[in-house]
């Protein structure tokens, strides 16, 4: 149950103007237009869900314009669905920016059916004209309005095309005309319901279509404003009503407002002919293709590779870490702190073995962030380009074996960059259970870019043979607990439903906001977690507990993975700071202190091993104490049980690379 107390708390003080609109219909884009760069980013109360908000000032008016997350339906499916409902519900709005893909108008209608249903002021901006037009679509915005209501404006958001018209519109939002007929039936259950309903911030109707449709999500507002016999008495009339027809009432209910919508849009949409670049459309083709869109997959590969991997993790890495921390900053805090700052535990605790200056802020600043950066950047490329609604398509296969969808590529593909920041984007996922199995997988199996470049350089001295029997099974555990994962975790699969967007030339302003915003978040929420943990470092080493731990782990290291008891202390500080755990192996393998199958075992070992200290925060911020707990207890022992058998094997079998 949300708390709305806190909610006022967030958005008390000013009109609000609220932003809502489908996903990937470049709605973030003209709320940063519309807002300027002071803009706040917070969690929605009670959930994860961050919302953007920042002023906006019309003649002498001050307003605050809060973006809400992308939605196929104001009747919530999903968690981002949910709130963007909430804020509407809880917070009657001065008025709604409603952000509309002109390709695809008949799903714009969808919403802008149901804001018209809620009795809201709305204002609807038709994005992306530009490439409506490159599919012959032009839609008669006079007409648009006259039937709807309301202004309707076109716009081109990175082209700032049509913003100033929108500021003129949003001075006259309009409740819209719109009435959609529904069948006799549920038209009577509607005003029976609706007669029920205590006065709220959107209208009783939509309200009553909400209950009918069997919004569960809206159970908690009916409990703080309705006593349980009131509500025993709707979902009466609910099942009465559905005694009625055939279909569930949440399709007959879905059915006329996509009826209402076709009936507009065909009223609205002219189509004209059109020269398609063959070229751009041969690869929009074969990008989405599960032969075909490999030879495109490998190359975007390789070059992500080129600039994360070798200029990122390598040159920028080098640079940082070697020359400006190691030569300049770090010897500077140490001279400062040695000045003032007595001998002792806070000398140790900021510049020691593992100081919070030294060590978090090298780790965090010097070596992390050169690589997320770029690899924020190739992410919007990627992003902009329109390439990554492909890529998950093309994956959607393999990931309905691990009981996921296509989508789940994205946050993977950025834990490939830092799992701490894959975690937070698996937010993009429909529900809890896709969000946990994907949470699992990025903290079982998927190496951050630090740690897979010291382990590629590690199996870089052996045969490939031995890579590929890591990458096997690595790959493999990752298939066979994402299987039986998706058959114990409690939940629906979802179906995967995704806007393809044309393939275009990617748009550096775009691109420019994008990576600064994610780089602000890496430093306010991912450092302050790297400090912490290297904090918790400092104190476990003053304590005599890595010890302890590694006198507890050698036994299970040394007699069932048959590997050297050293290996026990990098294991541990793999959990605290990943790639340093294979680093310590690294160094093992180069003094002759691990067999070639030692030396492989242990990098199966360490991959699967739990992630980072920073991540398993993240993961507890995001998934709950409870989920995080019970991953830990899974991942920690499977680790070393799979680094056993693999032991087993590669022994008994005699395999030499």
């Amino acid at each position: 149950m949300h708390d709305h107390s806190a909610k006022k708390e967030i958005y008390s003080g000013l009109d609000r103007v609220v932003l809502v609109g489908n996903p990937n219909v470049g709605k973030s884009v003209i709320f940063g237009l519309l807002t300027g760069k002071y803009v706040t980013v917070s969690n929605y109360p009670g959930t994860t869900v961050e919302i953007s908000q920042g002023n906006i000032l019309l003649d002498d008016m001050k307003l605050l314009v809060i973006d809400t997350p992308g939605v196929n339906n104001l009747i919530p499916m999903s968690e981002d669905e949910k709130v963007t409902r909430d804020i509407l519900l809880a917070e009657r709005p001065a008025s709604v920016i409603h952000v509309g893909d002109s390709k695809n108008l008949k799903r714009t209608l969808l919403i802008t059916i149901q804001l018209a249903e809620m009795g809201l002021p709305v204002t609807l901006a038709l994005n992306m004209e530009d490439e409506a037009r490159d599919r012959g679509i032009v839609i008669d915005k006079e007409k648009l309005a006259e039937l709807l209501n309301i202004e309707v404006v076109g716009t081109i958001a990175p082209q700032r095309k049509g913003i100033r018209e929108l500021r003129e519109a949003m001075k006259k939002p309009a409740q819209s005309s719109l009435v959609v007929d529904y069948p006799e039936g549920i038209d009577k259950y509607l005003e029976m319901i609706s007669d029920m309903l205590p006065d709220a911030t959107i209208s009783k109707r939509s309200i009553a279509s909400m209950i009918l449709a069997g919004d569960e999500s809206l159970k908690d507002w009916l409990m703080m404003n309705l006593s349980d016999e009131a509500i025993a008495g709707l979902e009466d009339l609910r099942d009465e009503c559905q005694e009625g027809f055939d279909k569930p009432l949440s399709t007959v209910i879905n059915e006329a407002r996509l009826g209402k919508a076709e009936a507009i849009a065909r009223q609205v949409i002219n189509n004209i002919e059109y020269a398609r670049n063959r070229a751009t459309s041969l690869i929009e083709r074969a990008s989405m293709h599960p032969l075909f869109g490999l030879p495109i997959l490998a190359v975007v590969l390789y070059f992500f590779y080129k600039f994360v991997g070798e200029f990122g993790a390598g040159t920028l890495v080098d640079l940082f870490e070697g020359v400006v921390f190691e030569k300049y900053i770090n010897p500077m805090f140490i001279s400062v702190v040695e000045l003032l700052v007595p001998a002792g535990l806070i000398r140790d605790m900021l510049v020691g073995e593992y100081g919070v200056i030294t060590v978090a802020l090298t780790y965090s600043i010097a070596i992390i962030l050169p690589i997320t950066a770029t690899f924020f950047i190739a992410f919007s490329l990627l992003e902009d380009s329109g390439y990554l609604p492909r890529l998950a398509i093309m994956s959607n296969r393999i990931f309905n074996i691990i009981g996921l969808n296509g989508k789940a590529i994205l946050p993977m593909v950025l834990g490939l960059g830092c799992g701490t920041m894959a975690v937070l984007t698996s937010r993009i996922l429909e529900t809890r259970k896709d969000r946990i199995l994907t949470t699992l997988l990025l903290a079982l199996a998927v190496p951050c870019s630090a740690q897979l470049g010291v382990i590629l350089g590690m199996l870089g001295s052996f045969s490939l043979k031995a890579t590929a029997i890591w990458v096997g099974s690595v790959m493999g555990v990752m298939l066979l607990v994402g299987y039986i994962a998706a058959k114990v975790v409690p939940g629906d699969k979802t179906e995967f439903f995704l806007e393809i967007p044309p393939i275009r030339r990617p748009s550096i302003a775009n691109i420019v906001v994008k990576t600064v915003g994610r780089i602000e978040w890496y430093l306010k929420e991912a450092v302050p977690l790297f400090v912490l943990g290297t904090f918790i470092l400092f104190l476990m080493d003053k304590l005599n507990l890595l010890v302890l731990l590694e006198k507890i782990a050698s036994p299970v290291v040394v007699d069932f993975v048959g590997l050297p008891a050293k290996t026990t202390g990098y294991f541990i500080l793999g959990f605290l700071r990943r790639d340093y755990g294979a680093v310590g192996l690294f160094d093992m393998a180069q003094q002759g202190e691990l067999t070639a199958v030692q030396a492989l075992v242990s990098l199966v070992t360490i991959t699967l091993f739990v992630p980072c200290l920073a991540n398993l925060f993240m993961i507890i911020k995001e998934r709950g104490m409870k989920t995080a707990v019970y991953m830990t207890a899974f991942i920690f022992p499977f680790a070393f049980l799979i680094g056993g058998i693999l032991n087993f094997v590669l022994v008994r079998t005699g395999i030499s690379f």
